[in-house]
């Protein structure tokens, strides 16, 4: 599972590496505090690989990217600024399409959650507090950089491949701890913001945090014998499902792979309004069902983890948390399962549990056919 952080130290530290590689990257601040702008540029341009612009106001900074003749790379917003805040500029910025994916981190004073969840619902990539530890941002804005160009490319190559295969989207290959983004959805960010939000929640001691995880259960065995497709197509629908289910609640989620999504919501009242696993599969096998496919799929919610913590540690270590606990109970429920279809019929190896032959048949009915099907048993 990617839920722990050592992963994702060393995948920032390839991209630091890639970085000293690649061109001056062309930078715009904007804060309008002009100390902060001057302390900024000197410290940036001084690490050799920022080609630095800065303006005092949203105003300024939407008429520098009206009128640079090629798009900046990275964007620094102040997220308190009169008239129109950072929040608002960044809004704008995500609007136009050559800056959907262009990183942007928020440089701010500001650590309370409402800033921070408002900042990454706006398609914020990263958000560093102040007073800055200027080594940390310069890697900061290479990783947000490098992961963008990645993105990017990898965006190109499915626009280029869709000429040739519509469904190539959904059908390209996949492991299934990939935690692969899932689009067009307010409340879901994609893996690695979801890392910073939960980084910046703990930085500010947000104590009335807590985290479920969500999984689909047995998705290891439709992982093995259902097209990667298929697959994706139910992630997706279990990601429209949280959000159906979780909107009351303001929960933040992001899927981790191997059928797995972790839920972060924040006070009891918002934890008291999350949903049954009963009304979560609802929702699910609904969304299912419209599109006509399986039915047997079901999700499991682990229990509420607090993520009471002062450190980054402890709040990545609530996730770990989360996910074990679901894990652990999907882990016993087939474990029942086994016991009792054991005791049903002593002849019967533990492993092929009743539900397990029931998902078996249902998957090899669907891929096959009914007479096909017929013919294998």
């Amino acid at each position: 599972m990617k839920h722990s952080n050592p992963g994702r130290d060393q995948f920032q530290k390839k991209l630091e590496l890639r970085a000293q590689k690649q061109k001056l990257l062309k930078v715009l601040i904007v804060d309008d505090d002009e100390s902060i702008l001057e302390l900024l540029k000197t410290a940036l341009t001084s690490f050799g690989n920022c080609k630095v612009s800065t303006a005092s106001s949203a105003e300024r900074a939407l008429r520098a990217i009206e009128g640079c003749e090629t798009p900046f790379d990275c964007f620094l917003l102040d997220v308190q600024m009169p008239q129109v805040n950072g929040i608002e500029l960044l809004r704008r910025i995500r609007a136009l399409p050559e800056y959907r994916e262009t990183s942007v981190i928020m440089i701010t004073a500001m650590t309370e959650r409402h800033y921070v969840e408002a900042a990454f619902l706006e398609g914020a990539t990263d958000y560093v507090s102040k007073p800055f530890d200027f080594l940390e941002l310069r890697s900061r804005i290479n990783s947000a950089h490098l992961l963008m160009q990645e993105r990017m490319k990898a965006q190109r190559t499915l626009e280029s491949a869709r000429f040739l295969q519509d469904e190539l989207d959904f059908n390209q290959q996949f492991n299934l701890d990939d935690p692969f983004s899932i689009e067009g959805l307010g409340r879901c960010l994609r893996y690695v913001e979801f890392d910073n939000y939960v980084e910046q929640l703990s930085r500010g001691r947000l104590f009335e945090s807590s985290v479920i995880a969500v999984k689909i259960q047995d998705a290891e065995y439709f992982f093995d014998l259902s097209k990667s497709g298929d697959f994706r197509r139910a992630v997706s629908d279990l990601a429209r499902a949280i959000q159906m289910t979780t909107k009351e609640a303001n929960a933040i989620f992001s899927y981790r792979g191997s059928g797995v999504f972790l839920v972060v919501t924040h006070g009891k009242d918002a934890t008291g309004a999350l949903p049954s696993e009963d009304r979560l599969n609802q929702v699910f096998g609904t969304l299912v069902g419209n599109r006509s496919a399986t039915g047997w799929l079901r999700v499991l919610i682990g229990d509420r983890v607090s993520m009471r913590s002062l450190s980054k540690a402890g709040a990545m270590a609530a996730l770990g948390k989360a996910v074990r606990s679901v894990d652990e109970r999907e882990q016993a429920l087939q474990k029942d399962e086994d016991t009792h279809d054991l005791a049903s019929d002593p002849t019967e190896p533990a492993i092929q549990g009743r539900e397990r032959r029931r998902v078996y048949e249902r998957v090899m009915f669907e891929l096959f056919g009914e007479d096909s099907y017929l013919a294998q048993k």
